[in-house]
């Protein structure tokens, strides 16, 4: 009867620790693009990628597409990252348009969307 008792307690404290877990909502924060900065002309062809932290995020969403989202002929890079930058290679003489939203196991936020060419 003991071992039943317990058994129906443990099974009990756990369901409830799983509602006592809230996950933060995220979805009305925004990212911060810093680099490279908006409407940029670039000369290189390794670019980092880099935006501010949010907080309460474990991963963030990166798409970067030629010649930007709304034409698309390529999306050049769509990866889900934890560091707040990241390293795509590309190439010279095109335009291209990359975005991040930041991402929680139960929420989302809006894409920060910026331009940038390289010659």
């Amino acid at each position: 009867m003991k071992k039943y008792l317990y058994s129906i307690f443990t099974l009990f404290f756990m369901m409830s620790c799983s509602d006592i877990i809230e996950v933060p909502d995220i979805s009305e924060n925004n990212v911060i693009l810093v680099a490279p900065s908006d409407n940029s002309t670039l000369t290189i062809t390794t670019i980092t990628l880099s935006w501010n932290p949010v907080d309460d995020v474990e991963n963030y969403q990166v798409q970067v597409a030629r010649p930007d989202f709304e034409n698309i002929l390529q999306l050049e890079k769509d990866s889900i990252v934890s560091e707040n930058s990241i390293s795509v290679q590309l190439e010279a003489g095109n335009s291209y348009q990359w975005r991040v939203r930041a991402i929680n196991s139960e929420y989302v936020t809006s894409y920060a969307t910026y331009s940038f060419t390289i010659e």
